[in-house]
């Protein structure tokens, strides 16, 4: 290679490598499987509590009904 080939080689990935740490921050960041798995227990146990509390306020609207004996 002829040297402004070269010079002009190096100059473009210095310049493309600094340009790719400006927009790093766009790409979110690696959550490993485990502690994916970890996150998606955390979220099923805490759903269920959310959804009884929902489902409690919709049970206002219905007539409850006596217990015959």
């Amino acid at each position: 290679m002829n040297r402004k080939k070269k010079i002009n080689q190096t100059l473009k990935a210095k310049a493309k490598k600094a340009n790719a740490k400006l927009h790093a921050a766009n790409k979110s960041p690696y959550i490993a499987k485990a502690d994916r798995e970890k996150l998606m227990q955390a979220q099923l146990i805490a759903a269920p509590t959310v959804g009884l509390a929902d489902s409690a306020s919709s049970d206002t609207d219905t007539i409850p009904v006596a217990s015959v004996s």
